[in-house]
């Protein structure tokens, strides 16, 4: 069973963290799938991971080769064809505790400035915790990521 990581982003967005979590996934092995909420969105950040610094192999879901990619970039509701050891959800992406028992870890990053997104996780804590997942609690707050308990 996997364990939820959640990433209260206060001072960068996803755009900042995501090669870090991506590129630490893959050194241990595991396919990713990074779940968005919209086609758009995910379109916006295919572009940043291939102009980001360091070489992040990856593809948009829906080509010819998803199956092959070792970072594949979902909407919600469409399957990850790369059999993703990794989930990691942006902009209020849901996961499910059956999804976060079936994968090594589930990382979910929501915007601490936003009021709906700060509610948003906070109910998908919630829910994940009640359907009996490991969680962790992760902030930017002091500057750092630390781990909050």
């Amino acid at each position: 069973m996997g364990s939820a990581l959640f990433y209260h982003l206060i001072r960068s967005g996803p755009e900042r963290l995501l090669p870090m979590l991506i590129g630490k996934s893959l050194q241990a092995g595991w396919r990713i799938e990074l779940r968005g909420r919209d086609r758009a969105r995910q379109v916006a950040l295919d572009e940043v991971l291939w102009l980001g610094e360091g070489f992040l192999p990856h593809g948009l879901a829906g080509g010819p080769h998803d199956a092959r990619q070792p970072v594949l970039l979902t909407v919600e509701g469409q399957p990850a064809a790369n059999a993703a050891r990794c989930l990691i959800a942006v902009d209020g992406a849901q996961v499910s505790g059956a999804e976060v028992a079936a994968l090594e870890r589930a990382c979910i990053l929501f915007d601490g400035n936003d009021p709906e997104a700060l509610e948003c996780a906070r109910a998908q804590w919630r829910a994940l915790k009640a359907e009996g997942a490991d969680a962790e609690y992760w902030s930017e707050a002091g500057g750092r990521w630390e781990r909050k308990q």
